[in-house]
């Protein structure tokens, strides 16, 4: 049933007969700015009408943290590489689970700030499902999200009440769903909960309906970039694809008149590359990022229709283009806008899981361009 020594297969998958634990959904925390829930921080950019940044999910290293740590190694080592002057990223976004198995305040020192430590760049995050989950042996009782909103949201910066560094100060995020605005991109961050396949409320949904008009109307000089925990599409054996996240997605598509141009996601511990193409001739590139540290990797599985099915009416014009499996790795995302549209180009990085020897770095192991037009948007690769 796993793939490995198989041909692989080029739609996602479900996984049957999966249990429904929608029952695990936790209220989220008060927003800590005001709705719309938007951030424009300043980013060290050197070309206005070009930034870079990096993406990478699911880093919590519990029991193996030298994966994460060679992960951030490896990204910070791109900044400060002065021979890519021409390609320094400005910021990392994380797709989620950033500590595990519960977004406990008293993982993060080793889960997350010892191992980032010496990052150089801003860190921007939404939060994924161990890090919205809650311990119910935990020594102090806490709220869902509580710790996360400490490290990254606030109306102004504020201490952070754990960790070793008294100094240490919270991110400025208004709200753990919300939009970074960006000279040449606007990111909207969803939060998709504690179940295995997610879940958004009808007031987020409303909220990221208009999030969504608003960065058409700023389509000219911003590409439109959606990000989320749970993968929508993915064909690996543990998860498989969401069907909850892919009716929310295309369903808020359908309402706003808007599909963005890229989708973003982790929770699967891998890298795959999706490309959706909807009646109207637009592909999208649906990517999964979730292989940053943790040390259970995931393989692809087989249609077998037993306990995995690609038959679905769902996966019509999806296609997997690429994946990376049983290796950890970062993405790189570049965005260049000219007078006729953006170009989006991104390239995965992996790190065996053997780990790497002394002098050597994380490989190129994927590269790809999709080109967005202004008006009708289309794609190529």
């Amino acid at each position: 049933m796993l793939s490995k020594n198989k041909s692989i297969p080029v739609k996602p998958l479900f996984k049957l007969n999966q249990a429904d634990d929608t029952f695990k959904y936790k209220p989220l925390p008060k927003p800590f700015g005001a709705y719309p829930y938007r951030l424009k921080p300043e980013l060290e950019i050197a070309d206005p009408n070009k930034i870079i940044f990096q993406v990478v999910g699911d880093t919590g290293g519990l029991k193996s943290p030298a994966f994460q740590k060679l992960i951030a190694e490896q990204m910070g080592k791109q900044y400060l590489n002065p021979e890519n002057a021409d390609s320094k990223p400005s910021f990392l976004y994380h797709v989620g689970d950033i500590v595990y198995h519960f977004g406990e305040s008293d993982q993060y020192q080793t889960q997350f700030f010892t191992p980032y430590a010496d990052y150089p760049l801003p860190i921007f995050a939404i939060p994924g499902n161990h890090d919205s989950d809650v311990n119910p042996a935990a020594k102090t009782s806490y709220e869902s999200l509580t710790p996360f909103t400490d490290v990254f949201c606030g109306a102004a910066a504020r201490a952070v009440p754990f960790g070793d560094k008294k100094d240490r100060t919270s991110g400025v995020q208004p709200n753990v769903y919300w939009t970074l605005q960006t000279p040449v991109a606007n990111i909207i961050g969803l939060a998709s909960n504690v179940p295995k396949y997610g879940v958004i409320t009808a007031e987020q949904k409303r909220w990221f309906i208009e999030e969504l008009k608003n960065a058409a109307a700023e389509r000219a000089d911003r590409a439109v970039i959606v990000c989320l925990h749970h993968a929508p599409y993915s064909a690996d054996f543990n998860h498989g694809s969401s069907r909850a996240m892919i009716t929310f997605l295309e369903e808020s598509f359908e309402e706003s008149g808007v599909k963005p141009d890229l989708v973003m996601s982790g929770h699967v511990h891998n890298y795959q590359r999706f490309s959706k193409t909807y009646g109207d001739g637009k592909i999208t590139p649906f990517i999964v990022c979730g292989a940053g540290g943790f040390d259970e990797l995931h393989w692809l599985a087989e249609d077998d229709g037993v306990l995995y099915t690609a038959d679905s009416e769902i996966f019509e014009n999806v296609k997997l283009e690429n994946f990376c499996a049983m290796q950890h790795g970062f993405l790189n995302i570049e965005i260049e806008k000219n007078s006729e549209g953006h170009t989006i180009s991104g390239k995965y990085y992996a790190i065996p899981h053997k780990g790497l020897k002394v002098g050597e770095d994380a490989y190129l192991y994927d590269e790809f361009t999709y080109f967005c037009r202004h008006e009708s948007t289309e794609a190529v690769q």
